[in-house]
């Protein structure tokens, strides 16, 4: 029980005015001047001297200078005996002084006779007397009884919380800030829109400055957060490190990674580690990644599994992946099953995986469901490609559906390509935008295509004509090729050559060859034989032909009848006989049995 004869208090009786702390011979000389007029029977100087007699600890001396003052109609007195009493152990002595204190007015006995109510369960009581204590303007009744009402979830909590932190009350300034934001954080969430200005979160960050002005650790720390969330990160940085210095663990975590965001590692390192000696899981996890990062697996380990024994999830997920990466399956397994148990939706797509990995897909499927249920977009996914996998389109697209919703660039693909087989080019397209918008070259290039059908046809043009202008699907299927697609690559070399542009053709062309492209290789050939360039077409030609393109055989076949090699370009024609397509076949054929009966003539 806190002491109520301070000089709060006795504010309230006129008794101190002053607010400058007096030196001790000063205090000597008062407190003499109190017992020469106690011991002539003044009232008010026994009040004031039992007072400052139970402030030092004095009982003994404080207890008949209260006693008598009281006994004279002191309600001050009174109020403060009760204090004496309950430091002796005397409750309920004590408390039958507070209620006379009380009755006859006094808001801190008012208080006092509240909490003593309530420690003994008797909350109507101390509901009483709190808020008579409260209404009477005392600030530590306000909190106490906003503090009740809080507990038992009934209105007016908030109204004196607030009451508390107007009047100064730095625990109450705090609390209804945390009330505030937590407020807040529901409005954004209902809202859908993180970015909304909230006058509510406004209100919050005013009282946590008021609390973490007055030295309130967490209020800082939580000012910190929102100046962070906010981009103000010099100002959030200042309250970390002051929330940090006062033994705030979760802010010398945040702090670190302020640094670590900074570039400076060093001083990251140095906070988290204050941090996590503290017990503060999130930070040994964050040493954890950073010693990985250096290669230094051992002490990541030791910092991983010191996270997780704090409670930490995340330590566990990282345990995982530090053992899977080391080819240690089963203590992998081990460690995504305690993540993935105690929720970590990215540690039960991992454990999914793993098992996926061994053949078993049956144990992998509940937990990659477990996953996606819990939000995972990356488990959506993958439940696409099981049961895609299986012949199960059905459930395979209401996974990608899901996948994409969230923003999966190759689950947005997915679904694209499947309403295309569909015949609903107008969902496929708006999917393939999105997939192509987040970087997928695939979707690119199916959206160029889906685009370039839609285009009238064009009429033919020869090299060195003017060009063309450019048009959407042309803008797509160069973002696929700068991607390195190699059909996209060929298509825009196409592109290239119908506008008569044969450098940019030849570029693409090549690009697409070298890393593989038959068509590339044919193209390019083509390209070059009309540019004069035979031989090294034939080169091309034969790179393409190797690879299976037939009209790049019969090209070859063609050079070779036309040189005179005729068994070289007998053996072209029957490759260009098996690769086909028909009409080629039909070519190769014609000109295979030609130079068959040359060669026998």
């Amino acid at each position: 029980m806190d002491v109520m004869g301070d000089k709060a208090t006795l504010y309230e009786v006129g008794r101190f005015v002053q607010t400058a702390e007096r030196d001790e011979t000063g205090e000597a000389v008062e407190e003499l001047r109190r017992r020469i007029a106690a011991e002539a029977g003044d009232v008010e100087a026994m009040s004031v001297l039992g007072a400052m007699l139970l402030r030092r600890g004095d009982l003994d001396g404080a207890e008949p200078q209260l006693r008598a003052a009281t006994a004279a109609g002191d309600r001050a007195a009174a109020n403060n005996l009760g204090v004496l009493l309950h430091q002796r152990g005397y409750a309920e002595e004590a408390a039958g002084w507070w209620r006379v204190a009380a009755v006859a007015g006094s808001a801190a006995a008012a208080h006092a006779l509240g909490r003593h109510h309530r420690e003994r369960g008797d909350e109507p009581a101390a509901e009483y007397w709190l808020r008579q204590s409260a209404e009477q303007g005392h600030t530590l009744g306000a909190y106490a009884l906003a503090d009740l009402l809080e507990h038992r979830g009934e209105d007016g909590a908030e109204r004196w919380m607030r009451a508390a932190a107007e009047r100064g009350h730095r625990e109450a300034a705090y609390r209804l800030a945390r009330a505030l934001d937590r407020k807040a954080q529901r409005e954004r969430r209902l809202s859908g829109d993180n970015g909304v200005k909230s006058s509510v979160l406004a209100e919050a960050e005013q009282w946590y400055r008021q609390a973490a002005a007055r030295g309130h650790r967490r209020a800082a720390l939580h000012l910190g957060a929102i100046l962070e969330r906010r981009g103000d990160i010099k100002e959030a940085g200042r309250w970390y490190l002051t929330s940090a210095k006062d033994g705030e663990a979760r802010a010398a975590c945040a702090l670190g990674f302020l640094l670590r965001d900074a570039g400076d590692q060093e001083s990251a390192a140095d906070w988290w580690l204050r941090a996590a000696r503290q017990g503060d899981g999130n930070a040994a996890n964050a040493l954890g990644a950073l010693h990985a990062e250096r290669g230094e697996t051992q002490t990541a380990e030791r910092w991983y599994r010191a996270a997780t024994d704090a409670g930490d999830v995340n330590g566990a997920y990282n345990l995982g992946l530090l053992c899977a990466e080391q080819g240690r399956i089963a203590q992998a397994d081990q460690w995504y099953r305690r993540a993935a148990y105690a929720g970590h939706r990215e540690a039960a797509n991992a454990l999914a995986i793993l098992l996926l990995r061994g053949g078993d897909a049956t144990g992998a499927e509940p937990w990659f469901s477990k996953a996606a249920e819990a939000g995972s977009v990356d488990a959506a996914f993958n439940l696409g490609i099981l049961y895609a996998g299986r012949g199960e389109d059905g459930p395979a697209l209401r996974w990608y559906e899901r996948a994409a919703a969230a923003g999966h660039t190759e689950a947005a693909l997915q679904v694209g390509i499947a309403r295309l087989r569909e015949g609903d080019e107008r969902t496929a397209e708006r999917h393939l935008r999105c997939a192509a918008g987040g970087g997928s070259a695939e979707a690119a290039y199916r959206l160029a295509m889906l685009l370039d059908a839609r285009r009238p046809p064009q009429p033919a043009h020869e090299l060195g004509e003017p060009s063309q202008e450019r048009n959407e699907c042309e803008e797509w299927y160069e973002r696929a090729a700068s991607q390195g697609h190699r059909r996209a690559q060929v298509r825009v070399g196409m592109l290239a050559a119908a506008r008569g542009d044969v450098v940019e053709a030849a570029r693409w062309y090549r690009q697409a060859a070298e890393a593989g492209s038959r068509n590339g290789a044919f193209n390019l050939g083509l390209l070059l034989a009309r540019e004069g360039s035979e031989p090294e077409a034939a080169l091309w030609w034969t790179r393409a032909a190797d690879a299976g393109h037939g009209r790049a055989a019969l090209r070859l076949a063609l050079v070779y009848a036309r040189r005179g090699e005729l068994a070289d370009g007998q053996r072209w024609a029957d490759r260009a006989v098996s690769l086909g397509p028909v009409e080629v076949a039909e070519r190769a054929a014609r000109l295979r049995d030609a130079l068959r009966q040359e060669l026998s003539a």
